[in-house]
């Protein structure tokens, strides 16, 4: 039987697939470039909108998760190893084929982890992270945990900015591209727009996917209850802390891995990726889309995260997703796509006849 949750994950793969063929039939194939950029922020996106809204859970610290994960396959696939050819270690790891020589950016020969462990290690190692912070930070609740989460990406950001190794302020450059399987490889190369481009999306419809079937499962009903009412979920057997936790780690897995997919197709990262105002961001579209809509998210998400990449928003872009933030906050807070604006201004109109 066919359910709903797979006739809208159909209907994103037949939007998905129109999208690339108009831009191919229209001539605007570089468009693609910005799409696929935006389908990686919206894997944050969608983790962040699941944390936050069916489990009740606000993270500002979301943008060093994504870092985290960026950093790290960075970092391992550019640090070069031939100095250590030599030793046991290094010779055994590339024996197992978990090492790759490639030329580097002024022909020299560079050794340094594959892509593919580099990958599993760099979200591997979000995840205990947010594990390890999640259990002390959870117990907190309101703008107390908004706190705590904002002081951990401030702490990423600093980490990042201030070591030699991260490249400090200018980043990490020169990541090679990180290659699936043969004839399948994410970088931003102009011959494979097209294949990364689906390979983007394809992410975003598994995590989409993913999510409607979690949130429609038993363990969706328990974090609503906990969003709903977390003492009254705790008398009623449900392990609060546990599903808090779970949540808060698959939200951090997943900005993870958009964090390594971007890295590999950019070609490298830096610090603004784990700027306070990227988790900003991440969270005025979630309030745009709607806090527990994952498609108002996923909507809302694709559109701004392109408006911005083309600099439609130009030098006022961090100010404008604050403004947007502070709009929805007072018009919608339940999101654009379930504004009531005829309810709003006839609720208005009656409240200056009341006055009056």
């Amino acid at each position: 039987m066919v359910s709903n949750r797979h006739i809208q994950t159909g209907i994103l793969v037949a939007v998905v697939l129109v999208v690339q063929l108009a831009t191919a039939l229209s001539g605007t194939g570089y468009y693609l470039t910005q799409l696929t950029m935006s389908a990686y922020y919206i894997l944050v996106i969608l983790g962040l909108c699941t944390l936050m809204g069916y489990a009740g859970q606000i993270s500002l610290g979301h943008a060093g998760f994504f870092a985290m994960g960026g950093y790290l396959s960075a970092l391992m696939t550019t640090y070069n190893l031939m100095q250590y050819k030599g030793s046991a270690v290094v010779s055994a790891l590339y024996g197992a084929g978990l090492l790759v020589v490639r030329k580097g950016l002024y022909g020299d020969e560079i050794m340094h982890v594959h892509p593919w462990v580099s990958a599993v290690v760099a979200v591997l190692a979000t995840s205990a992270v947010a594990y390890v912070i999640g259990g002390p930070v959870l117990k907190l609740k309101g703008h107390y945990l908004a706190m705590a989460t904002l002081a951990f990406g401030t702490i990423i950001y600093t980490i990042v900015v201030g070591s030699d190794i991260f490249g400090a302020a200018d980043g990490i450059s020169d990541v090679p591209g990180f290659r699936l399987m043969p004839g399948l490889e994410v970088s931003g190369s102009r011959q494979v727009r097209v294949v990364n481009y689906y390979i983007a999306w394809g992410l975003v419809v598994l995590a989409v996917f993913m999510l409607l079937n979690l949130v429609d499962s038993r363990v969706g009903r328990a974090l609503r209850s906990i969003h709903g009412a977390e003492d009254a979920a705790a008398a009623t057997g449900v392990d609060t802390a546990g599903y808090k936790l779970k949540i808060f780690v698959l939200s951090a897995a997943m900005a993870a891995v958009a964090g390594v997919f971007l890295t590999h197709f950019n070609g490298g990262i830096g610090p603004s990726e784990s700027s306070v105002m990227k988790s900003i961001r991440y969270v005025a579209i979630v309030a745009v889309g709607g806090m527990a809509n994952l498609w108002g998210a996923l909507v809302m998400g694709a559109v701004l995260n392109f408006l911005s990449l083309r600099g439609v928003f130009g030098s006022y872009d961090e100010a404008i997703f604050g403004v947007i933030l502070i709009m929805i906050m007072l018009f919608a807070p339940d999101g654009v796509l379930k504004m009531d604006i005829a309810g709003y201004i006839k609720a208005r109109l009656f409240s200056v006849k009341e006055d009056a």
